[in-house]
């Protein structure tokens, strides 16, 4: 076995296929949708800076606003409250749905409220969202593991890694590959770095982003304080976790594309699989991509507030995958799926009508 010639030629196939994978225009949806959440982290930054101006000149303002807003109690009435507010020279806006429910906002300077006034009682003491850090990184979590890995990356990986092989099919032009005198393993695994490397770029480089603008929008001391006490941990986590994802789905639907002549059936097939995952027993979530994932991600987030009472009954926990062993149960999985296409790889055989 002629290692040396082995590594030459999957170099040369990386070299060949990565930039042609990166700059197709068939994958410019792939970065529309890796970039699309550091795009509202991008607009949570501007409203955040907005809101503390808004805390800052009301603090120069009115300063005495933090103490009007302590004596608010639950059962006052509507017009005792604007009363309380006006004396104090709060500004606030006062607005109704409906007959009976009234909504007083205003901000004190630490923070904004909405006060929810029934039959014209105070019922309800709400503070808005005030772009604290905590609430933003909570925000991340959900964003990254319910968009990001569960349907940007997935997606993302369908795109790239089934068209490695289906698309020069589709092309015509894989049988150059095919003439030359190169392994099909070889053809394989160089093919799959190509598809690696991109990916990894793409959706490593929107975590980043992503992460730089949730962080940007607060202080420096905020900032330092964050990456001190664990935040930059945080921050490897979720790139290494990014790039993980690329790992598992990549070696899939590489193998998809390779195998099966309509390969989006074992795509959506997956999808069904990776999206029940919240509602399988214990046992089952281990058979997924998304379960060890999730393990490796640093914060877990909240189960989101629009599910249904009944579907949140359904919902099973399991006891997270220790670090090391969920990566190399991903790496093992991919290497496993890799060595089975590359079985099937050694009697491919090209008819593009068929195909």
């Amino acid at each position: 076995m002629d290692y040396a010639l082995w590594r030459r030629q999957i170099f040369a196939i990386v070299q060949l296929e990565w930039k042609k994978t990166l700059f197709s225009r068939r994958g410019i949806w792939v970065y529309a949708l890796a970039f699309l959440p550091a795009l509202l982290f991008g607009i949570n930054a501007y409203r955040v800076k907005l809101v503390r101006a808004e805390q800052e000149r009301v603090q120069i303002a009115v300063p005495n606003a933090g103490a009007a807003s302590a004596r608010i109690a639950m059962g006052m009435k509507t017009q005792a409250v604007a009363d309380l507010l006006r004396d104090a020279e709060v500004t606030y806006s006062r607005f109704s749905r409906g007959r009976r429910l009234e909504i007083i906002r205003y901000s004190d300077g630490a923070n904004s409220y909405d006060l929810i006034f029934r039959e014209g009682e105070l019922s309800n003491k709400r503070r808005r969202n005030q772009g604290l850090l905590s609430d933003d990184i909570l925000a991340f979590a959900g964003v990254y593991q319910y968009f990001f890995l569960r349907l940007a990356i997935f997606f993302g990986c369908v795109g790239i890694f089934m068209n490695l092989f289906r698309g020069e099919m589709l092309d015509q032009s894989l049988h150059y590959y095919l003439l030359a005198p190169v392994r099909r393993e070889v053809l394989m695994v160089g093919k799959y770095l190509a598809g690696l490397l991109a990916t990894a770029l793409i959706f490593v480089s929107s975590t980043a982003l992503q992460l730089y603008l949730m962080l940007s929008a607060h202080s420096s001391k905020e900032m330092s304080d964050y990456l001190a006490n664990g935040g930059s941990a945080h921050i490897l986590q979720y790139m290494g976790v990014t790039a993980l994802g690329c790992v598992g789905y990549g070696s899939i639907f590489l193998a998809a594309g390779l195998v099966m002549k309509n390969p989006m059936i074992a795509a959506a097939t997956i999808l069904f699989w990776e999206s029940i995952n919240w509602f399988l027993p214990a046992m089952l979530k281990k058979f997924s991509v998304i379960f060890y994932l999730q393990s490796l991600c640093p914060i877990v987030a909240p189960l989101n507030s629009d599910i249904p009472d009944a579907l949140k009954i359904l919902v099973s926990t399991a006891a997270p995958t220790p670090g090391p062993l969920a990566v190399a149960g991903l790496f093992a999985v991919s290497i496993a799926v890799l060595g089975i296409a590359s079985i099937y790889a050694r009697k491919i055989e090209i008819n593009y009508g068929a195909d």
